[in-house]
């Protein structure tokens, strides 16, 4: 990738819509916009952070390719610190295409994917933490991940890492001071001081590391599997918590032979839902395939709700069920609660969360969306202001690695290792706290990340 050169792309999705915006990066963009856009009658210099109406003209043969507002950001003040323009036209494939190609064709190149946030990476605007949020901003399913990417994207979660780094160099300084005088061994009041700022370091990666299950799931959101035997009312439940008619309800069992999926929004936890078909035992051979289908399913799923009918006796069918979701992470939802109960539960699912609910009044359908949020989010104000969480392995085994070599230089410091030993541990964290930040990430995994985003981004 050269950075010193001239960039452009279209920064609106493709199709239709009310206007498009074509966005240039790099030295050439102030010739770019004197070149392509008449005001008036006149091509000329534009003032830095100020729209002008004009006509971007075919560069070739000077033909008025659409009527535009442009608005050419000077370095350092734009998103990525370079000369930045912005054009825009009507929105629609074609006038899009043809602003950008006239674009190209004075002298910029055809952006690759996330080129604009990636120069504002390495341009210093922004750390790779706010980097990787500016693309969890933009696929947000709910607000509560979208405040969670927010926050990183305006460096909380980054402000919490440098005090890692901060507490770490402060040790390293202490320690390589002993290093310069290697007739001298650490005094106690050093070490001391030494093992409190790498205690406090550990402190803080260990509490980013508590918040990783959450940031996860407010990110990717989790998949909920409702599973049981034929006619105990998933399809309803499935129904009652979308607020919509979605899977078809009958009392003929077996109705369900497919998986269907549905994304659900509960309290800011995006929900994958599948509505699975009947676990019994049958000689359908196309209701076989959709219980096969279920029990493959499980084991990949975050969370099973395993409908049972209060109101029927636990058959061999349920106990069928309930074999194959040892290790599972599980609420029994007891359906049907408007109506005399005639379950005896297992002792095994004495051990799980239960739920009594009614998909025919909708009782206890809160409660359930409340265990299902509670399974996931243990008690953390994730609304708040200042709820800050890891959101993705990458930075998860980074801060892994770092937490490792930081318990072996408090156990070296006990053990009274030279310095030059302890240096290379603390080192070795700052490394892998770079990692995070971008300061240390090897080009492979820039290359990987930057990957994911679109191309006019």
């Amino acid at each position: 990738m050269y950075v010193e050169d001239t960039i452009a792309a279209i920064s609106t999705p493709v199709g239709e819509g009310g206007i498009g915006v074509i966005r240039v990066s790099g030295p050439d963009a102030p010739a770019i916009a004197r070149r392509l856009v008449r005001r008036g009658n006149v091509n000329g210099d534009f003032e830095s952070h100020r729209f002008y109406y004009g006509a971007v003209t075919d560069p070739d043969t000077a033909d008025t390719v659409d009527e535009v507002m442009v608005v050419l950001m000077g370095a350092p003040r734009s998103y990525t610190r370079e000369d930045v323009l912005e054009i825009q036209c009507h929105g629609g494939y074609l006038v899009t295409r043809r602003v950008l190609d006239a674009v190209l064709r004075c002298g910029a190149r055809l952006a690759e994917p996330g080129e604009f946030t990636r120069r504002a990476f390495l341009n210093g605007r922004i750390d790779l933490v706010q980097a990787e949020a500016v693309i969890d901003v933009i696929r947000s399913k709910t607000e509560a991940a979208l405040s969670l990417a927010q926050h990183q994207r305006e460096g909380r979660l980054s402000g919490r890492l440098d005090a890692v780094r901060d507490g770490l160099r402060h040790g390293l300084a202490l320690v390589e001071a002993f290093i310069d005088f290697p007739e001298e061994e650490i005094d106690p009041a050093s070490q001391g001081e030494i093992e409190e700022k790498t205690r406090e370091a550990l402190g803080r990666i260990d509490e980013l590391l508590d918040g990783f299950d959450e940031g996860r799931v407010l990110r990717e959101g989790v998949s909920v599997l409702i599973a049981g035997k034929p006619n105990v009312g998933k399809s309803s439940l499935l129904n009652t918590i979308l607020q919509e008619k979605r899977a078809i309800v009958t009392s003929v069992p077996g109705t369900t032979r497919d998986i269907i999926e549905e994304v659900v929004n509960v309290r800011g936890l995006p929900l994958r839902m599948l509505d699975t078909a009947g676990i019994r035992e049958t000689e359908d051979i196309v209701e076989q395939e959709g219980v096969r289908l279920t029990l493959e399913k499980i084991p990949q799923a975050d969370l099973i709700l395993f409908v049972l009918d209060g109101s029927r006796p636990f058959d061999g069918d349920d106990r069928m069920l309930l074999d194959a979701l040892v290790e599972k992470r599980v609420i029994v939802v007891l359906n049907k609660a408007d109506l005399p109960l005639r379950l005896d539960v297992p002792g095994e699912l004495g051990k799980l969360g239960t739920v009594s609910i009614s998909t025919a009044t909708g009782v206890g359908i809160d409660d359930l969306k409340g265990a299902i949020f509670d399974t996931f989010i243990h008690g953390r104000a994730i609304d708040s202001r200042e709820y800050v969480a890891l959101s993705q392995a990458r930075h998860r085994d980074a801060l892994a690695k770092a937490r490792e070599r930081i318990t072996a230089i408090i156990a070296n410091l006990a053990s009274g290792h030279p310095p030059e030993l302890l240096a290379v541990d603390l080192k070795d964290a700052l490394t892998a706290v770079g990692e995070v930040t971008g300061e240390t990430t090897p080009d492979d995994i820039l290359d990987m990340i930057f990957q994911r985003f679109c191309i006019g981004k």
